[in-house]
């Protein structure tokens, strides 16, 4: 049965999206909530979103259900190629020169695709320069949804998943085969990434200092003015000279004050002030 889905009940729903994650419904997505929630009201043995939305102010760990069911987990590998030439032929070079240990911060990192590109990103530049990089790399790997780090976590990714753009060569280099046409991520381009808990509306000054912050196709479900803040506040983690990559719809508005564009020939970087 379709779940039914009042204009009352739909506008709190909102209210409480956006409070809890960040995350702006724009109008007419009643469709989205009753897609995506509809077994967990079943599980719940909820009728309506109002049951739920009363429900909610008492238990946390449903909420979590809630905002994992609602995110959208759309990702793959090496995601519009250019971000990763521009980091790998422009970036890595550049920070390899700085003699100490490179960090880097992917923010909604999703089910792991973004991370783990910058890892194998990262392998083939020390294949191709020996000792560059003898200071080491670490990559934090952040999202808000406890289901999407899990699966990150793990590494094993299913046939359909890889060959969203995943090469043959990096698979064969990268990855080992498992049963279930599954693959899992090899332990040398895992272990360079960490993986936490972040809602990016929250504090997040104790993640530390990076040179790299790849923050790509999540803004754009947030307000202008949370946009603004959480790119403020990424310019505060950033090192003297640190990039923030965007996604390829997301654009920097009112900040050049913190952040410089740098034109790449395609695409745009933000230098930090």
């Amino acid at each position: 049965m379709t779940l039914q889905i009042t204009a009352d009940e739909y506008r709190q729903f909102r209210e409480m999206l956006e409070s809890s994650s960040g995350i702006m419904l724009g109008e007419g997505k009643e469709y989205l909530i009753a897609s995506r929630l509809r077994r967990l009201l079943d599980s719940q043995g909820l009728k309506t979103i109002n049951d739920l939305l009363r429900k909610l102010s008492l238990d946390r760990a449903l909420q979590e259900q809630v905002i994992d069911a609602m995110t959208t987990n759309e990702t793959l590998w090496f995601r519009d190629e250019h971000p990763y030439r521009v980091f790998r032929e422009r970036l890595l070079p550049e920070l390899a020169e700085a003699r100490r240990p490179l960090k880097i911060w992917s923010a909604a990192c999703s089910t792991g695709q973004e991370p783990y590109s910058l890892s194998i990103e990262i392998e083939e530049f020390r294949k191709l320069y020996p000792g560059k990089l003898a200071s080491g790399e670490r990559i934090l790997a952040t999202d808000i949804s406890p289901s999407s780090l899990a699966a990150a976590k793990q590494g094993v990714y299913q046939q359909l998943a890889i060959r969203r753009g995943m090469s043959d060569k990096h698979l064969k280099s990268y990855f080992h085969p498992r049963d279930g046409d599954c693959w899992q991520i090899d332990e040398k381009i895992k272990s360079r990434v960490d993986f936490r808990s972040q809602n990016l509306q929250q504090n997040f000054s104790a993640l530390g200092k990076f040179d790299v912050i790849f923050c790509r196709n999540v803004l754009i479900y947030f307000s202008g003015d949370l946009k603004y803040d959480i790119l403020r506040r990424m310019h505060g983690l950033l090192n003297p000279g640190g990039y923030l990559v965007l996604g390829a719809s997301e654009s920097m508005n009112n900040l050049g004050e913190y952040f410089d564009m740098v034109q790449c020939h395609p695409g745009i970087i933000y230098r930090a002030r």
